[in-house]
Protein backbone atom coordinates (compact mmCIF):
# COMPACT_ATOMS: atom_id res chain seq x y z
CA UNK A 1 0.00 0.00 0.00
CA UNK A 2 1.60 3.21 -0.88
CA UNK A 3 2.26 6.41 1.23
CA UNK A 4 -0.96 8.40 -0.55
CA UNK A 5 -3.53 5.44 0.15
CA UNK A 6 -2.74 5.38 3.56
CA UNK A 7 -3.26 9.16 4.08
CA UNK A 8 -6.41 8.54 2.26
CA UNK A 9 -7.27 6.10 4.78
CA UNK A 10 -6.63 8.01 7.58
CA UNK A 11 -8.31 10.75 6.07
CA UNK A 12 -11.08 8.68 5.53
CA UNK A 13 -11.34 7.32 9.47
CA UNK A 14 -10.79 11.06 10.54
CA UNK A 15 -14.15 12.31 8.60
CA UNK A 16 -16.14 9.05 9.69
CA UNK A 17 -15.01 10.15 13.24
CA UNK A 18 -16.57 14.06 12.91
CA UNK A 19 -19.58 12.50 11.34
CA UNK A 20 -19.76 10.08 14.35
CA UNK A 21 -19.42 12.57 16.86
CA UNK A 22 -21.45 15.23 15.38
CA UNK A 23 -24.43 12.76 15.23
CA UNK A 24 -23.58 11.75 18.94
CA UNK A 25 -23.90 15.18 19.70
CA UNK A 26 -27.10 15.69 17.80
CA UNK A 27 -28.82 13.00 20.02
CA UNK A 28 -27.14 13.96 23.47
CA UNK A 29 -28.91 17.53 22.65
CA UNK A 30 -31.95 15.97 21.78
CA UNK A 31 -31.99 13.33 24.74
CA UNK A 32 -30.99 16.07 27.44
CA UNK A 33 -34.43 18.52 25.68
CA UNK A 34 -36.51 15.30 26.18
CA UNK A 35 -35.30 14.85 30.32
CA UNK A 36 -35.62 18.42 30.87
CA UNK A 37 -39.22 18.64 29.22
CA UNK A 38 -40.24 15.21 30.90
CA UNK A 39 -40.20 16.50 33.99
CA UNK A 40 -43.26 18.20 34.95
CA UNK A 41 -43.90 19.77 38.32
CA UNK A 42 -46.75 16.70 38.37
CA UNK A 43 -43.53 13.84 38.01
CA UNK A 44 -41.22 15.97 40.33
CA UNK A 45 -43.94 15.79 43.51
CA UNK A 46 -44.99 11.98 42.37
CA UNK A 47 -41.00 11.00 42.07
CA UNK A 48 -40.29 12.99 45.43
CA UNK A 49 -43.85 11.07 47.35
CA UNK A 50 -42.41 7.44 45.88
CA UNK A 51 -38.66 8.35 47.07
CA UNK A 52 -39.72 9.28 50.02
CA UNK A 53 -41.77 6.32 50.59
CA UNK A 54 -39.09 4.16 49.63
CA UNK A 55 -36.55 5.85 51.99
CA UNK A 56 -38.67 5.30 54.67
CA UNK A 57 -39.37 1.85 53.72
CA UNK A 58 -35.42 0.74 53.85
CA UNK A 59 -34.76 2.12 57.92
CA UNK A 60 -31.67 3.73 57.24
CA UNK A 61 -30.90 5.05 60.16
CA UNK A 62 -31.73 1.83 61.58
CA UNK A 63 -29.15 -0.35 58.99
CA UNK A 64 -26.89 2.89 60.11
CA UNK A 65 -26.80 2.62 63.43
CA UNK A 66 -26.45 -1.47 63.44
CA UNK A 67 -23.39 -1.18 62.04
CA UNK A 68 -21.87 1.30 64.23
CA UNK A 69 -21.91 3.93 61.20
CA UNK A 70 -23.53 6.20 63.75
CA UNK A 71 -20.85 6.07 66.22
CA UNK A 72 -17.97 6.60 63.59
CA UNK A 73 -20.10 9.68 62.65
CA UNK A 74 -20.29 10.70 66.08
CA UNK A 75 -16.62 10.26 66.97
CA UNK A 76 -15.26 11.98 64.37
CA UNK A 77 -17.90 14.72 64.82
CA UNK A 78 -16.48 15.22 68.06
CA UNK A 79 -12.79 14.84 66.98
CA UNK A 80 -13.07 17.71 64.31
CA UNK A 81 -15.24 19.95 67.08
CA UNK A 82 -12.14 19.29 70.00
CA UNK A 83 -9.57 20.37 66.99
CA UNK A 84 -11.87 23.69 65.73
CA UNK A 85 -12.33 24.48 69.30
CA UNK A 86 -8.63 23.97 69.80
CA UNK A 87 -7.44 26.28 67.52
CA UNK A 88 -10.11 28.88 68.37
CA UNK A 89 -8.52 28.67 72.02
CA UNK A 90 -4.60 29.82 70.32
CA UNK A 91 -6.39 32.41 68.36
CA UNK A 92 -7.83 33.66 71.69
CA UNK A 93 -4.35 33.19 72.99
CA UNK A 94 -2.41 35.23 70.70
CA UNK A 95 -5.31 37.84 70.70
CA UNK A 96 -5.03 38.71 74.55
CA UNK A 97 -0.83 38.75 74.34
CA UNK A 98 -1.20 40.80 71.22
CA UNK A 99 -3.64 42.83 73.20
CA UNK A 100 -1.45 43.03 76.66
CA UNK A 101 1.85 43.46 74.37
CA UNK A 102 -0.51 47.21 72.87
CA UNK A 103 -1.66 47.79 76.40
CA UNK A 104 1.73 47.90 77.89
CA UNK A 105 3.26 49.85 74.89
CA UNK A 106 0.89 52.63 75.79
CA UNK A 107 0.78 52.91 79.52
CA UNK A 108 4.93 53.19 78.37
CA UNK A 109 4.37 55.76 76.52
CA UNK A 110 4.58 59.61 77.96
CA UNK A 111 1.51 61.37 77.27
CA UNK A 112 2.57 65.20 76.23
Amino acid sequence: MSFDALIAKVRQAEDALEASERRTATQWRQVATTWRSAWTPGRIVVAGLALGFLTGRAQPLKLAGSGGLLNLVTALSGLFASAGAQAAADDASDAADAAATAADAANATPVE
